[in-house]
């Protein structure tokens, strides 16, 4: 079976929510079942990816993206504005969780009190 275009998902779909129940690995044929949500850049309409596509290859110039589609800065930041909304956040320094703090302690790469403080942090 010939793979299909993610446009014609979206397409299908028409932006409404969804989820994915089976994905089968193309290179082994092996079949993974479950409930999983689609990653947020999926869930943007196929303008919306072809948009944010452009951006990442043009490295982030806005200039490059007013003469690309055409439209003013206000339009493309506006857009990008109205995207950025669509998309959470990954933080990019996020709290160790416990069993890390207690591996570094393990480890020796962190003394019993600076493995306490971090604990207490999680609360």
């Amino acid at each position: 079976m010939e793979p299909r275009d993610w446009s014609e998902l979206a397409q299908l779909t028409q932006g409404r929510p969804m989820v994915v129940e089976r994905v089968r690995l193309a290179d082994s044929g092996v079949a993974i079942e479950g409930a999983f949500e689609l990653p947020r850049l999926a869930r943007l309409s196929a303008e919306d990816q072809v948009f944010v596509a452009a951006f990442v290859r043009g490295h982030g110039s806005i200039k490059e993206m007013e003469q690309v589609f055409g439209v003013s800065y206000p339009t493309i930041k506006a857009r990008l504005n109205r995207i950025a909304s669509l998309l959470q956040f990954v933080e990019t320094d996020p709290k160790p969780g416990r069993s890390e703090v207690l591996e570094r302690l393990a480890r020796g790469e962190i003394s019993a009190d600076e493995a306490v403080r971090a604990l207490e942090g999680l609360k």
